[in-house]
């Protein structure tokens, strides 16, 4: 069975002192929910302070918003996969629209800090999703496969809990649009399928495929109640204590 995974990725927002009040918040309301898991990927600045706060907390998972493929050196700015592990994480997201948009990121760079990451036996959230233009052009389909195959063909992993999946349509990230439960599911379906074609039936059934775009309170009930939605990676919604309604959907 795969455990429900919600993700909250704050992206650039929040200071020391909001995000203590806020995480602290969160551990009362969200923490004893068995059945499920949660992950907060905060600014890499939080991630110490964040650490204590959910230490112990197994079901409770620290994680980056990004990372680079080399473990140390002269790369100004950047964060490697031992640093992060060195700070308590357990996953990072890698392949972002807004980094493969605004900073240049590529299939070819996401498998590089994919191999890293799973090297270093942190789980990558890779990130993969079509514009409001694909979408409309029936393209859908043919984008997300082809960013899983660019940037997963040669990795080996050996469990799908190794690798979780989120698909971001970049139309609703923000927009307060979002797909529908059944035509998320659908892109889910074939996700898994080609996860199945790069590795096999038994990996792709053990790797947890998660939604993201405008996802809230309201709807998140909607989307889990699906067979292949299996968590949510969110934005917005994450900076608000209501966050804990999304994890106790």
């Amino acid at each position: 069975m795969r455990v429900p995974f919600l993700a909250a990725n704050w992206k650039m927002n929040m200071g020391r002192q909001a995000a203590r009040e806020l995480v602290q918040g969160l551990m009362e309301t969200c923490a004893q929910v068995e059945g499920r898991e949660m992950a907060i990927c905060p600014p890499f600045h939080l991630l110490a302070d964040i650490e204590k706060l959910v230490e112990g907390r197994p079901q409770v998972y620290l994680g980056a918003q990004d990372m680079y493929w080399q473990d140390s050196g002269a790369f100004t700015g950047e964060i490697s996969a031992p640093m992060l592990l060195d700070v308590g994480c357990r996953v990072v997201i890698i392949g972002h629209s807004e980094r493969r948009a605004m900073f240049g990121e590529t299939d070819e760079t996401c498998a590089k800090k994919v191999a890293a990451a799973v090297k270093h036996q942190l789980i990558p959230i890779l990130c993969v999703g079509e514009s409001l233009e694909e979408r409309e052009q029936g393209l859908t389909e043919k984008v997300v496969t082809s960013q899983l195959h660019g940037a997963l063909d040669g990795l080996e992993i050996s469990d799908g809990r190794q690798l979780i999946i989120a698909y971001e349509p970049i139309w609703a990230i923000g927009t307060g649009k979002t797909d529908t439960p059944q035509a998320a599911n659908e892109t889910m379906q074939t996700l898994r399928q080609t996860l199945a074609q790069i590795f096999n039936e038994e990996i792709a059934q053990g790797v947890r495929l998660l939604y993201g775009g405008s996802v809230k309170p309201e709807n998140i009930a909607g989307f889990m109640a699906t067979s292949d939605i299996d968590g949510a990676l969110v934005g917005g919604a994450s900076l608000k204590p209501s966050f804990a309604q999304i994890v106790n959907y």
